[in-house]
Order: structure tokens, then sequence, then C-alpha cells
């Protein structure tokens, strides 16, 4: 039995940057993480021949300086400014990302520039009354034609739901600050605010730091701190039990190898960055049926990434392109070159990530990875960025449970494992995307881990960790109340019931 004072249950964003801080204050910590050789979870840089890929893209850009000074702290000699570059692909065009109004009309055509404004006007005028689904939402701001172009077949793709299924919060809550005026506006800008940090649109900065060989080295860089700070990162190692002792208040963390291999390590406190719906089954004494029932049916939405790589012909510099076609399966495409050249070995080569949405065990989950390649090829082609023949290798990586889905109970089920564990187990904290099913970006994970070690520090709950919001001053005191909604939690696609069956005729 070995013994630790803290155990951190995965080497992602957050349980990194509470082993990191806690280890600057002399608390001993273990953390434990399942993949045997990269840390930073799905902000990991995977490697392949020497081609650095980025999983899911991750703009190092944050509304709190806090998190800012951290990353600093952590990697101050390796970040790039870089240019923030998007478009989006639908029907044999690419669109800017956020939108030119010139270069959206010479690419609609006249008379569909004319039918998205009238289609605008008409949406002003008559909006849906008290709308309650994403696609009547969209529609009320930009019109249906606007909603049809540059909003269903994407959100579709990614969610795998009907736009008529999802709640009206996450179109909300996604596209809050933005619509038809303000993208016109950013359009004669740059983009960046005049005035607080806080007032600026994530989605429209016009510039962000990035390492040169993407945000895996952070997270490998703050291993090292943690490690040479006294702290101990174990890989290829997988958490099967959580026991816990409410006469001693210490917690029996036991995990596995991959040969097999057990150990148990007793802490005093654990923080844990894993799915709840892993952490829960893992959990003993074993928790009452309801609560189990309610952990089960917390559902992940996955994705895979296809790695193609191809002579470089500059053919787009754009750090991705959101591909809004549904003649294609693929929903994004990232030059992994644009967001450092760094991340491709010889200059005159490059690659591109095609990125596909599914749910793990189905038909693109399981199909074979030479399979994947041959359709990624082949969209490329379809897409018009390059032949399937330019192709010279490429590879796959699956990435499960990169969303946490936000369905029409998740709040419930949520909510019930929240109080079944701030009742009784006073000692684990919870952190991070899906540690808390909260579908928060880098930045915000790391402020939960932020907040969580002071709490240690301070052996109270100084502040509430699911009070850190979507846009964050993040800095939420313990009894003050949260955001509206399941324990604060961001709004994400929920689903409403479907429609009629009519509708869709």
């Amino acid at each position: 039995m070995k013994k630790t004072t803290v155990a951190i249950i995965g080497a992602g964003p957050a349980g990194l940057t509470a082993a990191y801080l806690l280890t600057k204050r002399q608390v001993k910590v273990t953390v434990i993480e399942a993949d045997p050789v990269y840390v930073g979870g799905i902000s990991r840089t995977v490697r392949y021949k020497d081609y650095f890929f980025d999983i899911g893209g991750h703009r190092f850009f944050s509304k709190s300086q806090a998190v800012e000074d951290l990353w600093l702290e952590i990697l101050p000699n390796d970040f790039l400014k870089r240019p923030r570059s998007s478009r989006i692909f639908y029907r044999g065009s690419f669109f800017a990302y956020p939108l030119k109004p010139f270069d959206a009309l010479s690419k609609l055509g006249v008379f569909e520039s004319a039918r998205c404004v009238f289609s605008w006007l008409h949406a002003r005028l008559f909006p849906v009354p008290n709308p309650t689904n994403f696609q009547d939402w969209v529609s009320n701001q930009f019109g249906t034609r606007l909603f049809g172009i540059f909003f269903k077949s994407y959100t579709e793709k990614v969610w795998g739901m009907d736009c008529r299924e999802i709640s009206a919060d996450w179109a909300a809550q996604r596209i809050k600050g933005l619509s038809l005026g303000s993208a016109i506006k950013n359009a004669f800008s740059k983009g960046e605010s005049s005035g607080k940090k806080g007032d600026v649109v994530k989605s429209l900065i016009a510039s962000f730091n990035y390492p040169r060989r993407g945000p895996g080295m952070m997270w490998e860089a703050c291993t090292a701190k943690v490690q040479a700070q006294g702290g101990e990162v174990c890989l290829g190692k997988s958490v099967v039990g959580c026991a816990y002792d409410a006469a001693t208040k210490k917690w029996t963390v036991t995990y596995r190898d991959q040969a097999g291999h057990e150990e148990m390590l007793e802490a005093d406190d654990v923080i844990s960055s894993a799915p709840m719906r892993e952490l829960a089954q893992a959990i003993t004494p074993r928790l009452p049926a309801p609560v189990l029932q309610s952990a089960g049916k917390l559902r992940y939405r996955d994705f895979l990434t296809v790695a193609l790589i191809l002579p470089d012909r500059d053919v787009f510099s754009d750090n991705w392109i959101y591909i809004h076609d549904p003649s294609v399966k693929v929903g994004r495409i990232q030059n992994f070159k644009s967001w450092s050249p760094e991340m491709i070995p010889d200059p005159k080569m490059t690659c591109y990530g095609l990125e596909y949405f599914c749910f793990e065990g189905d038909g693109l989950w399981a199909s074979s990875d030479e399979d994947l390649i041959k359709l990624a090829k082949k969209e490329l082609e379809q897409i018009g960025l390059a032949k399937a023949t330019d192709v010279t290798d490429g590879c796959v990586v699956r990435q499960k449970k990169a969303y946490p889905v936000y369905d029409d109970e998740y709040a419930l089920h949520v909510e019930t494992l929240r109080k079944e564990f701030e009742l009784n187990y006073p000692t684990l904290h919870l952190v991070g995307r899906n540690g808390m099913h909260k579908y928060n970006n880098q930045d915000h994970a790391m402020m939960t881990a932020m907040l969580c070690a002071e709490n240690i520090l301070a052996g109270k709950r100084v502040y509430d960790l699911w009070a850190v919001n979507q846009d964050a001053e993040y800095h939420e005191a313990g009894d003050a109340p949260s955001e509206p909604g399941a324990s604060g939690l961001r709004l994400v696609p929920t689903r409403v019931a479907p429609p009629p069956s009519d509708a869709k005729k």
C-alpha cells in the first residue's frame, strides 16, 4: 500500500493543473493516467513519424488572466502568436468565417443572397414565438435560409441529432454575442475588442497563442514540473476502484496496469477528471441503485481524426475549415501546418486532419483504419483540397468521450451524482470536462482545478467548482448561487421532444 496526500485520476489539463499547483505548495500528489504514452487528455499532441497532431484544435486564449498567466508560467518560451483563420465549406464554395458580407454575396450569388436577406427580414418581423429548439432559435436570429446554409448540417454532424431535437438553450449559449449584425460589424474590424478582455467574443478573436509543437507541449512541461516538485505521474494505469472509509476519512484507490497487475494507494483527497459514469461505478461502498442508474444514463459523443500526409501545394492556410456540406461525412478539416509550421518535419509536406464525429461502436468508429483513410482521401478530393493520389501516408486517432451529451435528462442525472458525492464524500473533488460532465474548454477545466487546489489547501470549500461557467471571470464564492440550470452546467445540446412526423415531410 503506497501513500499520498492527494490522488488525482486523469492527466488532462484539469488533473495536471491541480497536481502542479499542489506540488508547488509541497503537497504530496500522485497522478494516475490510463494512456500509456500521452499526457494532456484531449489536449494532447499525438506524434506519428515526426508529424504532430492536435486532437480537436486548441487555441490558447482565455478571458481569465489567471489562466493565461499559468500557461506562461508552465511554458514560458515556446508559444507562437498565430493568426486565427477559418472558413466554411458549403456546396463547392469556401466562405470566410466570421462572415464577410461581400465574400458571402459573391459566393452565394445575388439571387440567393437576396433570398437570405428577405428570409432574415421575415424572421425578424414574424419570429417563432418562444422557440424551444435549435432550428427555430437560429432561424429567428438569421432567417431560415442562412440557418440551412451555415448551421444545420454541421450541428447535426457534431451532435448526431436533428436540429429540431436540440434545445434552444444550446443555440443561445453557443451563438451568444453573435448575430447577423455583429458578424457584419466584425467583417469591417480586426475582431479584437477595444475594451475589456471579457468583452471579446471568443469565436471572433483575430489571433491566439499556440505551443510550437501543439498543446501537448504544455502538459508534457507541466508533468515534468510536477515530477520536479516531488509529485508522481503514473502512465498506462487505469483506476478500477475507489474505496472510502468514512471512519478514517481515507481513500484507497486501486489501479491496474496494462498487464493486469494491481496497486493500491491511500490518499486523504481524490481529485477526479474521469468520466462521472465510470467514477460512480468504481466507488465503494457501492452507491445506491438510483445513483448508479443516473450514472449509467450519462452519454458521450466521440470523434476520430484521420491525419493525411501530402505534398504542400499551399491550397489553404486556415487553422481549420468547417464542412457544412451534407454530401460528405467529414465535419471539420484541420491544417496542422497552419497551427504551427513546427508540427510538420518536412517544409515541402503538409498534414490535414479530417475530423469525423460519431458514437463509440457505430459504423464510423468501428471501421478499419484502412477504410477510414480511404474515405478521408475520397472526401478530401470531393471537397477540392487535394487529389486522393496526392496522399502519401496517413493514420487514425480515435478520441473517446470527447463531448458530454446533454440530453433531456442529463441535468437530473448530474445533479443526483453531485448531491451524492457532496453529501457522503467531502474529500472527493470533481474537475474538468468529463469529471463534471460539463462541456467546458481547456481554460475552464483548468480553472476548476485551480479552485479545487485552493479548496484542498484551505481544508474547506472556499469555492464552488460547479459555478465555473463557460465565460469566466470564474471565481464564485462557495455558497454563492450557481448560474441557472443544473449545477451551473454549461448549456450544450439538450434534446427536446422530436418534431411531429409530418413536419419532416
